[in-house]
């Protein structure tokens, strides 16, 4: 069967493996195989593909130049997502199956948890409820499972990952892991920095987070090292877990000494950086200025803020304040502020005033248990919690999301890259319910980066994980290793 071409025919070489790319990215309408010079059968498909494996060409004797031809006119109501494979000397082709998870234990908002199937087509949730299983499903049963969207990671720092071994914390404060990193910068190169970032990021997804917004230190002495290695990272493993990169700036960063570090800033962003990051309270007493500089670079840059804010236990510390001031005068981008230890350590009036101020201007915030309980607080007496004022945010209304931070470095000794045990900490040390828990790890913490929040709900993307647990409580308090985590509706493997 030969057909006179058309114009909007493409040919495609190379045996077949050109046909399944074509047709995985347009599901044509129409596909024919043209065997040349040799004996085939050609059978032609109209419209959709059903849900069942479709013989297209049976070919009786293989070769090398076989040429075929695809159709990409279908309309969007036709198109369908394909595998094609072959089986000997024929050529299938079939519709991607869709999911039916069957009988998950799914938590509502009103804390109740309920046993549904969730059907999963083209990685979107398109039904929840009593459904019936239908021939193109793939089941997967999850009883004795709970079921919620996946975990997003909103503060990390991906380049440090896995140094614990290499560099101390002498002190085991903030001060001395950053001095420890400082010493060691020689020992980091991009290479070795993409192996242990990458490594921490596939840990990651297949514990359950679908994104992670990483700072990325960039330093005079260190250069663009971290931000060239987060890029590479970011690509490789974007098959199963989203990348954002903050450009983590050095100090100073104000009058002629800052200069270098300034001018750096700008680089990074060049180079692939996300967000204009940085720390205004290590600048030494004016946070007012770099604050200021850093909103300036991210609006010359049409991107957003992250900063660590008032990463320390001094009362007097008012960067958190300045920053939702300058926001609110009319900055045009989402802003973050991470950390923000000092609130907790101020009057009830005074964190009250700031997080009203914080919630109108709508920043997010980040609290960080595992390294502010770590690392703050040392030496004092009585000892302070060393975290964010949780409570009093989320009673003015502010996003109030969790993270771990660092993972086995000099700034966590520890860390398992998992939102339960983040959720764990939050409910021991901020008093938080399970339910609220759970989600600043996972709806608040897209909420307060580009991610978005997604949930359990029909039209979401299926970005889910399931932990075997009675309910969500549990599913927090144990933690269970094994996991089945989904990614646009494609399962990970374990």
């Amino acid at each position: 069967m030969r057909c006179n071409p058309r114009r909007d025919e493409q040919p495609i070489w190379d045996d077949f493996i050109p046909l399944v790319l074509k047709v995985m990215l347009g599901s044509p309408k129409r596909v024919e195989t043209e065997p040349l010079g040799f004996l085939g059968r050609i059978d032609v498909v109209e419209g959709r593909f059903p849900a069942r494996i479709i013989r297209v060409a049976t070919i009786h004797r293989v070769r090398q130049a076989c040429t075929c031809i695809v159709h990409l006119d279908s309309t969007e109501e036709e198109r369908t997502k394909l595998k094609i494979f072959r089986n000997h000397h024929a050529l299938y082709i079939r519709t991607m199956a869709s999911t039916l998870l069957h009988r998950a234990t799914t938590v509502h908002a009103d804390v109740t948890h309920r046993q549904q199937d969730i059907r999963i087509i083209n990685g979107v949730i398109t039904a929840i409820g009593d459904l019936i299983a239908e021939p193109a499903d793939e089941v997967v049963d999850l009883r004795g499972h709970v079921l919620m969207p996946a975990a997003v990671e909103p503060h990390a720092h991906l380049d440090k990952a896995f140094l614990a071994e290499q560099i101390e914390n002498p002190t085991g404060d903030l001060m001395g892991a950053i001095l420890a990193m400082r010493a060691n910068r020689h020992l980091l190169d991009v290479n070795e920095t993409v192996e242990r970032a990458e490594r921490a990021a596939r840990l990651m997804a297949s514990n359950g987070f679908r994104a992670v917004r990483s700072h990325a230190d960039t330093t005079v002495e260190h250069g663009l090292t971290s931000i060239e290695a987060l890029v590479e990272v970011k690509r490789r493993v974007a098959d199963v877990i989203d990348v954002e990169i903050v450009a983590l700036s050095g100090w100073p960063v104000m009058g002629p000494g800052g200069a270098d570090q300034r001018a750096l800033l700008h680089d990074a962003l060049r180079a692939g950086a996300d967000l204009v990051g940085g720390c205004p309270h290590l600048e030494g007493g004016d946070t007012l200025g770099p604050t200021e500089f850093f909103l300036q670079t991210a609006t010359d840059h049409g991107v957003g803020v992250d900063l660590h804010t008032d990463e320390t236990l001094d009362p007097t510390a008012t960067g958190l304040a300045e920053l939702a001031e300058m926001v609110a005068a009319g900055f045009g981008h989402a802003v973050t502020a991470s950390h923000c230890v000092s609130l907790s350590m101020q009057s009830e009036r005074d964190q009250q005033a700031t997080s009203e101020a914080v919630a109108a201007a709508g920043i997010g915030v980040v609290a960080l248990p595992h390294t502010n309980l770590f690392l703050q607080g040392r030496g004092r007496s009585p000892m302070p919690r060393g975290l964010t004022a949780v409570a009093s945010l989320r009673a003015a209304g502010a996003q109030v999301a969790a993270c771990a931070d660092n993972l086995q470095d000099p700034f966590n000794p520890v860390g398992r890259a998992c939102p339960f045990e983040t959720a764990g900490l939050m409910i021991m040390a901020s008093h938080l319910l399970p339910h609220d828990a759970w989600s600043s790890v996972s709806t608040v913490a897209g909420q307060v980066t580009s991610f978005g929040a997604q949930t359990l709900t029909v039209g979401q993307r299926a970005d889910l994980v399931a932990v075997r647990a009675a309910t969500l409580r549990e599913a927090i308090a144990f933690g269970p290793a094994e996991r089945i985590v989904w990614r646009n509706g494609q399962r990970l493997a374990a």
